[in-house]
């Protein structure tokens, strides 16, 4: 269609409101919007917006001129010499930037046709840019398919530009004379918006790579293939205090020193390196982190690195909330009635508030362990690490391996990658040494270092790790004899005993007798609501005539053997205190003599479920419901004791 057919079926519709058919779809429905909303066809000229506004718009939209300014620039190149003007857009309209020659900028300015001004059909007529806007189209206009009189001497193509989620987010325009309109303009202004569009998407992706990067709690930094540092994470920066600029002056080899920079198989495979206890070196500080590095292929060649690293105490943090380094108990677990150990928990909580070293001392199952956990709460390390070490339990020859940790080949066994020790593992909370009497005498000298300087070297290593720890010992011996006796070294008894705590035996608080069996009786009517209990003066008085050698465990454990063994609703006092009996005497069997009979165990589970089956009607889920164990086990049971459910139910 020439330049006349457009003029003279654009008259027709302005003075004669006649629309012809042949007028392109898009056109003629925005030539009918256009006089819906009274636009003047005879002007069309911008208005630009106020300053304040216009700052608003163009700061909204920078990334979009920060992506298409480098493609419009590259796009003018090629049509700088046939006087057309591009022209960006925002999703309204809003005019945002232009790039042309002098000529085609002054003819534009007359039009107001530049930066801030508003380029909607509703504003300046039918156009390009507008109709691309509102019906997400791409379109080619030229001369009189303009809807006002003063754009009937351009041409304009104009596309769309959509956004991550599809969305039209602007558009992009090539205007120029009419008599100089081409079909290869829209084709021009199509590849610039996909361009624009592949751009959105991409610096989306890296954005969000780049949120994911830094969220990491791993440093990471990507080197090139001279070992040089082109980004680092948040992480990084934090964990070596030190930004790109700097880091980029080191060659990452000397850094990582440990890594197989040469290794052969990287140029090929693109094999992960790994390690979860590395020297990482930068200017005097030395960090013993966890590290992997992976080679970064392209066309089957090695680019660069990819390096994630982490200090090796996020490592032993985690460790130990799998290992299970922590404390459970805190000072309301100690059951106390008696003012002798009341005055012992008092005193705890007191050493709680310090960092000294503090020793523990009292029998076995008094509950060392227990208040060595009660104290670590109650500091300011309880967010930290509670390790635990049996001193017994370690053999001789593994003790120093164990406690200090080792480097990698340092003797025949070892973990290829070295590992940290129990003191390690310590760093910022409290270690607990059980059973200190039992430690090596050859090994005693260098457990007196590590308490005076707190800091630790391994086995193999070069160099000491300063450690910020708190460290408790127990033992049911008594040390100073241990001393006297030359079993214990006198320095290390004296560095130990900075604050010192006995915990008195059982038999030395009768209150407490009575006050922990019942606590403990309450934990097992509340596990086990079926088969509640109590205790009787007699049963109470029958406590508290025995010793208790063994203390609080032993107590615990009575009272739980009776819990269970005991057939009726009140603890037995037939139920012996101490495990030299293979058998049980229980009242009115009608054997014996006096009138009791002698029962086994097995005899006495045999009753009573038996009891329990009648008391539930020989329903089985009931009776397995109440005896606390499943269905299958009970099954089990009847078949071993030869318990029949029918012969119960008929003899209900």
């Amino acid at each position: 269609m020439t330049l006349e057919e457009k003029k003279r079926r654009w008259e027709d519709f302005i003075y004669h409101d006649k629309l012809d058919e042949k007028v392109p779809a898009a056109v003629a429905a925005s030539w009918r919007k256009c006089r819906q909303v009274s636009v003047d066809p005879f002007d069309g000229r911008g208005k630009k917006v106020p300053d304040s506004i216009l700052k608003s718009i163009l700061k909204e939209n920078r990334w979009l001129m920060e992506i298409a300014g480098p493609i419009m620039k590259n796009l003018f190149q090629i049509v700088i010499d046939s006087h057309f003007l591009l022209v960006l857009t925002d999703s309204c309209g809003y005019i945002l930037d232009t790039i042309g020659d002098r000529t085609i900028n002054e003819k534009a300015e007359n039009l107001c046709f530049e930066t801030g001004m508003l380029w909607s059909d509703e504003e300046v007529g039918s156009n390009a840019i507008g109709i691309a806007l509102d019906q997400n189209i791409q379109i080619q206009m030229s001369g009189a398919e303009h809807y006002c009189l003063t754009h009937h001497e351009w041409t304009c193509s104009a596309a769309p530009i959509h956004g991550i989620n599809g969305e039209v987010v602007g558009c992009i325009n090539i205007s120029g004379s009419a008599e100089a309109v081409h079909s290869h303009s829209l084709g021009i202004v199509t590849a610039a918006s996909f361009a624009i569009e592949t751009q959105i998407l991409q610096r989306h992706s890296m954005e969000l790579m780049r949120t994911a990067l830094d969220s990491s709690s791993d440093g990471i930094i990507l080197l090139d293939h001279t070992f040089r540092s082109i980004w680092m994470n948040r992480s990084a920066q934090s964990i070596l205090n030190i930004q790109l600029e700097e880091l980029s002056n080191h060659d990452f080899r000397d850094i990582m020193p440990e890594v197989a920079w040469d290794n052969p198989e990287w140029r090929t495979s693109g094999k992960q390196y790994s390690r979860t206890d590395c020297k990482l070196k930068l200017n005097k500080p030395v960090f013993a982190c966890s590290a992997s590095v992976v080679p970064i292929l392209s066309d089957g060649k090695l680019n660069g690195f990819s390096v994630s690293f982490n200090k090796l105490e996020s490592l032993l943090q985690t460790v130990n909330k799998v290992t299970g380094n922590h404390a459970s108990y805190t000072f309301d677990h100690i059951y106390a009635q008696d003012p002798l150990m009341k005055r012992t928990i008092q005193m705890a909580k007191k050493y709680a508030k310090y960092d000294g070293c503090i020793l523990i001392e009292g029998e076995s199952g008094t509950g060392k362990e227990l208040f060595a956990q009660a104290i670590h709460n109650a500091s300011n390390r309880a967010e930290g690490p509670f390790v635990a070490v049996n001193s017994s339990s370690i053999p001789r020859d593994l003790v120093e391996s164990e406690l200090f940790g080792y480097e990698k080949g340092a003797f025949t066994g070892a973990l290829k990658e070295g590992k940290p020790g129990k003191f390690e593992l310590a760093d910022h909370g409290t270690i607990f040494l059980d059973e200190i009497g039992e430690m090596p005498l050859e090994f005693q000298a260098k457990l007196l270092r590590v308490a005076q300087l707190h800091s630790v070297q391994r086995l193999g290593g070069k160099y000491e790790k300063k450690l910020d720890i708190r460290i408790i010992v127990a033992t049911n011996r008594n040390l100073k004899e241990e001393v006297l006796q030359k079993t214990f070294r006198e320095d290390l008894y004296f560095r130990f005993n900075v604050l010192k705590l006995n915990i008195p035996p059982l038999r030395e608080r009768p209150e407490d007798i009575a006050y922990c069996a019942l606590q403990f009786l309450e934990h097992f009517n509340e596990r086990y609501p079926e088969q509640k209990k109590s205790m009787e003066e007699s049963f109470i008085r029958h406590l508290q005539s025995y010793n208790w050698p063994g203390n609080v465990r032993e107590l615990q454990n009575y009272i739980e053997r009776n819990f269970y063994i005991s057939t009726g609703d009140t603890l037995s006092v037939q139920v012996p205190l101490y495990d030299t009996l293979e058998t049980i005497e229980l009242q009115g069997s009608g054997n014996g003599p006096g009138g009791y009979g002698v029962l086994t165990l097995e005899q006495i589970e045999r009753e009573n479920i038996q009891e329990i089956l009648r008391g539930c009607g020989g329903n089985v889920d009931l009776a397995a419901e109440r005896l606390a164990i499943s269905r299958a086990a009970l099954y089990r049971r009847l078949k071993k004791y030869g318990i029949s459910t029918r012969e119960i139910r008929k003899s209900i």
